[in-house]
């Protein structure tokens, strides 16, 4: 997605979806996370692959670029393979807790959404487009207005000029934490994309409309 909008960018087309400067930002996790920190919003522990001394097992590995949780990986013990000690690759403290998801388009965001994953299981890119968990809208009510309150502060530090779908994990203390904001997500009939937003009533034509205006 970020070379066609590149190309596109280059080209002087129009066209409906992110810019691709959005999408750089979102697609470097590192520098995502960092200006997230920066403004506040709490995140796990995140460093390169050559600094693994800085935190301990277990902990998530997971590409520096990229989306969709693609490569993702738990290690649950050392010592971490020699590939990914790397600036290319991130080790990420491995928070427990409720995974949620949200939409939005633009300023309108939907309802989150809490996804029942297996005990102990990651959130993968398996898991979130072959084999996706059942997912419920957020029950406690504070936490789903701390999601949507995170999640449009991220979309206007990050710039999405159209879309997102953004992730979090929320601790059992409560520190709600930042994990990914896909700035070009799944936009289908039945994604959790779709489902968001149709849970807070913005309904499937509704949600096209946005998209394309």
């Amino acid at each position: 997605m970020l070379r066609v909008a590149e190309l596109l960018t280059r080209a002087g087309k129009a066209y409906f979806g992110p810019r691709a400067e959005v999408l750089q930002t979102c697609y470097d996790k590192l520098q995502a996370t960092r200006l997230a920190e920066a403004a506040g919003i709490a995140c796990p522990r995140t460093m390169p692959g050559n600094a693994i001394d800085a935190l301990d097992f277990p902990l998530i590995v997971k590409p520096r670029r990229g989306s969709d949780s693609i490569g993702l990986r738990l290690l649950r013990q050392g010592p971490l393979p020699e590939r990914y000690r790397t600036d290319e690759y991130l080790v990420q403290e491995y928070v427990r807790g409720r995974e949620i998801t949200v939409a939005l388009i633009g300023t309108r965001i939907g309802r989150p959404l809490e996804l029942a994953l297996p005990t102990g299981a990651t959130y993968t890119f398996m898991r979130k487009y072959l084999r996706p968990p059942p997912r419920m809208p957020l029950g406690d009510l504070a936490l789903a207005a701390r999601v949507r309150e995170a999640a449009l502060k991220l979309a206007r530090l990050y710039g999405v000029n159209w879309a997102a779908r953004v992730d979090f994990i929320g601790e059992p203390l409560g520190r709600l934490c930042f994990l990914e904001c896909d700035a070009a997500p799944m936009l289908a009939r039945g994604s959790a994309f779709a489902e968001s937003l149709a849970a807070a009533g913005i309904e499937r034509a509704a949600q096209l409309r946005l998209l394309t205006s």
